[in-house]
Order: structure tokens, then C-alpha cells, then sequence
């Protein structure tokens, strides 16, 4: 089963780095995000989704979320989103509770908590399947998830947590497996993809861009219509010039304003690792 969801928050690296988490489950699809209280009402009402991620005490006061927003829901729906509160306190967690939300998440969101939250999703809703994430399989099985298409095939390898993350693309009984941490960026070219991997070696895939950015998890991240790049291979981040640097290699792959919060989250992810700034 699918939960397509929206994210509410004034925060919008918080909103990147929620998303990042959830996009590594393959039920979970991505709808929209609202910055503020109007915005974020108006996309619910809009869309229907069954999960909200909601922050409840922003930063940003004029955005005025908080759990009113819940309040208001119910005046329109008759059937409202399970609602899994983001948030970097624990102070409104009771009064959270009073609003019988699904969840409470202390930001930034952790994988191991959407696990546990979407077991108990799937819980109460009585269904048995087995959920896949696109990085971790729950019962340590291997098996592989499929995008059908009538004359290639890219299938992600659901492994365990230990496990590399491997990407199948097949072509006419023709299996090409990839160790995604082999992947440097991505590019597309009309209605397939260009892999580059960091050997030099590239590899056509006939799939576009789009489903690239909705199957492969952190540390992949869209800067570009045309690009997705590993986070782990960029060496350099020009701003000036609006260029990611690739490792060991001469390429310079450009990132549009469009995605620039995204480099944004990559350049705080860096400066919040084993990091030293001179």
C-alpha cells in the first residue's frame, strides 16, 4: 500500500532532510511541501495524503503552524491524514498526544523512528505485508523491486542494513548489477538516464531523471533538471559558479537555482560531520 505525504514546516533544509529520510521507503510518495499554516491547509485539502509530517513549533512565527492546524482538518474531512508531528522539542509531545497524532519525531527525523512509526501504521490499518525500504529489507531478506517497462527493467536490490544498496538494469535478459556507491551522478538524456560511475564507466538506463530522484535514497540528491549527484563523490562545491566538483575526475556538474536548497543541505551536511573548517 502507498502513503503519499506532505510535509508542513517553516524550515525548509528541515523539509529536505525530512524528505531525504522518507524518500528511502518505497511506499511513502512525496506530494507536495507548505511553509506555512494557508499553504500547507490548502495542499491537504487539495491532495487528500494519508501521512502529514507537521512541525508545530517553527521559528518562523508568521508561518502560525501549530496543532490548530489539526483542529481545522476536521472541519473539512471527514476522514483526516495520520499526523506524525516533526518537531526540535519534546515540550508539546503531551499536548500532541491530545490530538491522538500518529507519531511525535524530535527533527532531525531518523530512519529508524519512520520504521517504527510506519510498522505501527500498518498495524492499525491490519495490513501484513512486508514494507520495503529502498536501503534496508526489515527481515534481512534479499528481493528486488521492479519498475516494469516493456524493454528494460531498473530494479532496486532491497538489502540488509550491512548490505551495499545494488541497482539491476536489464535490458533483454541482460542484468547489470551496480553497487550504488559506485555511482558518481547522474544525467538525463530525453527519456533515459546516463550513470556515471566513478571508474569512468557510463551506463544507459531507459528510465527518465524523475524516477531516479524517487527511488534512490540518501546520499543521492537532485541539483539539477538534467543531474543527480552521490553526495559522497563531490570534492568541491563552487556557489559562485554554480558547480559540484566530482572526485578524482575533471567533470563539474552544474546545479540550477531551482535545486541550490538542496546544495545548501549538502554543504550542511558536511560542516555537521567529522569536519574541520580553515
Amino acid at each position: 500500500m502507498n502513503y503519499p505525504y506532505i510535509i508542513i514546516d517553516d524550515n525548509q533544509e528541515s523539509v529536505l532532510k525530512t524528505k531525504a529520510i522518507a524518500d528511502g521507503f518505497s511506499e511513502l510518495l512525496f506530494v507536495a511541501s507548505a511553509n506555512n499554516y494557508a499553504d500547507g491547509l490548502n495542499l491537504v485539502l487539495e491532495h487528500t495524503p494519508k501521512i502529514i509530517f507537521l512541525e508545530i513549533d517553527p521559528a518562523d512565527k508568521a508561518s502560525n503552524l501549530s496543532l490548530a492546524l489539526i483542529n481545522e482538518l476536521y472541519r473539512y474531512l471527514k476522514v483526516v491524514p495520520k499526523i506524525i508531528i516533526t518537531t526540535i522539542k519534546k515540550d508539546l509531545a503531551f499536548d500532541a498526544i491530545q490530538y491522538e497524532v500518529a507519531d511525535y519525531m524530535i527533527k532531525p527525523v531518523q530512519r529508524i523512528d519512520l520504521v517504527k512509526s510506519l510498522l505501527k501504521l500498518k498495524k492499525s490499518t491490519g495490513e501484513d505485508e512486508v514494507f520495503f525500504t529502498r536501503t534496508a529489507d526489515l527481515d534481512n531478506s534479499s528481493k528486488l523491486q521492479e519498475a516494469q517497462t516493456p524493454d528494460s527493467l531498473v530494479s532496486v536490490g532491497v538489502q540488509n542494513s550491512e548490505s551495499p544498496l545494488i541497482l539491476c538494469v536489464k535490458s533483454y535478459g541482460d542484468y547489470r548489477y551496480i553497487d550504488t556507491r559506485d555511482i558518481s551522478y547522474l544525467q538525463a538524456d530525453n527519456n533515459s538516464t546516463d550513470i556515471y560511475l566513478n571508474n569512468g564507466e557510463m551506463i544507459t538506463a531507459f528510465k527518465t531523471l524523475k524516477h531516479f530522484e524517487g527511488v534512490l535514497p540518501h546520499p543521492f540528491v537532485r541539483i539539477h533538471n538534467s543531474y543527480i549527484v552521490n553526495r559522497n563523490c563531490i570534492s568541491r562545491i563552487h556557489t559562485g559558479n554554480a558547480v559540484c566538483y566530482i572526485k578524482n575526475t575533471t567533470v563539474k556538474v552544474p546545479f540550477s537555482k531551482s535545486y541550490k536548497p538542496n546544495v545548501d543541505v549538502i554543504i550542511s551536511d558536511f560542516a555537521n560531520g567529522n569536519y574541520l573548517e580553515i
